[in-house]
């Protein structure tokens, strides 16, 4: 190429780059990541999906759905919120979706067991491809108590009595409450139960409770009962005979229903139990994948725990006879770290119980 020539296509190249070169942020802004649209833009016109582990009919199914008709209207650009129900591996299924499958733009809320969150450390990290810490936490609904029930005509009226006498317990499948809560149980507190997996949900083994294929359950989230049988501390339809927890429910406490927690035989079965339960304080988590952008995390933060202080929500929780008891994303999250950092030996301990 001659000087001329090369002269003449630099001047050339030198028109066209000027207003290429204005076109530049134009361009950029179009190939520019998601996240960098704000959550209000971003939400207005889209549909929020709030995944929920469980199966219809039960408590984690029940807060899901009355989270999922108020949060909407606290979300940047108001998106109209959906739920969904994917039950399976008490919540992992619904997890691992989340964690790999589902879009991890802020538009999936997973509604997951507190135990999922907590499957690498004290259940069976080889069946899950996923790491639940990693989620970003939006906080909690409700701590919640558990408690174990017996109907009246089985042969444990008590849960003393249960030491001496073999009762037969309904459950759902692994890593669930009603399977873990009873075989904690069994380990730390010396009792004999039988436990019947295969139910589908914490209904399930309630209405087998009713029809006498089961003797009772442990590990019923206290919320849901008191709502699946408004009235049963008076009819005693079954028997709430233990409070699965360190502290336990005011009003189960006044009625001096036991306490577990304060039944260990030593301090190393009681720190045991003390890691177990704080499942309890983590209550009903509400998580995002650890890629959403952290703009949106804040805003469905805020939106969150705007909707559990909600009048129309609260309302409507009190009809339902649930307990609205929030703790913040940043809590859970610290609460989350400080069960990880446990001492092994403590958590080897609850992990061979659990895999039992």
């Amino acid at each position: 190429m001659s000087i001329r020539t090369f002269a003449r296509a630099s001047s050339v190249a030198a028109t066209l780059a000027a207003p290429l070169s204005l076109l530049a942020p134009l361009m950029g802004a179009l190939h520019a990541p998601a996240h960098a649209q704000d959550a209000e833009a971003f939400y207005k016109g889209k549909t929020v999906t709030i995944v929920i582990g469980a199966a219809p009919g039960g408590g984690y199914d029940t807060y899901g759905r009355l989270v999922a008709r108020h949060i909407g209207r606290h979300i940047p650009g108001a998106p109209s919120v959906t739920p969904s129900n994917l039950p399976g591996a008490s919540s992992n299924a619904a997890a691992a979706q989340l964690a790999t499958v589902l879009p991890k733009d802020g538009t999936q809320i997973g509604a997951i067991y507190a135990s999922a969150l907590l499957e690498p450390l004290l259940g069976d990290a080889g069946r899950i491809k996923h790491d639940p810490s990693k989620f970003q936490n939006l906080g909690s609904a409700s701590r919640e108590v558990y408690a174990c029930a017996f109907r009246p005509d089985a042969p444990a009226k008590t849960f003393a009595q249960a030491r001496d006498v073999e009762m037969i317990l309904g459950a759902t499948a692994e890593g669930g409450t009603n399977v873990d809560f009873p075989l904690v149980a069994q380990s730390f507190l010396d009792m004999k139960f039988k436990i019947v997996r295969g139910y589908k949900g914490s209904r399930e083994v309630t209405l087998a409770m009713e029809r006498g294929e089961v003797q009772g359950a442990c590990g019923l989230a206290w919320s849901t009962l008191s709502v699946q049988y408004p009235n049963l501390l008076e009819t005693k339809q079954f028997l709430v005979v233990a409070q699965e927890d360190m502290t336990g429910e005011a009003r189960l406490n006044a009625l001096g229903v036991p306490v577990t927690g304060a039944m260990a035989k030593n301090d190393a079965d009681r720190q045991a139990l003390e890691l177990f339960y704080s499942q309890n304080v983590l209550g009903r988590p509400y998580v995002v994948a650890a890629e959403v952008p952290k703009d949106r995390v804040a805003a469905l933060r805020k939106a969150f725990l705007a909707a559990l202080a909600d009048a129309e929500l609260l309302a409507e929780a009190q009809k339902m006879r649930i307990e609205i008891t929030p703790t913040t994303g940043e809590d859970v999250e610290k609460l989350i770290a400080r069960l990880y950092a446990t001492p092994r030996d403590v958590v080897e301990k609850v992990r061979t119980t659990l895999q039992r």
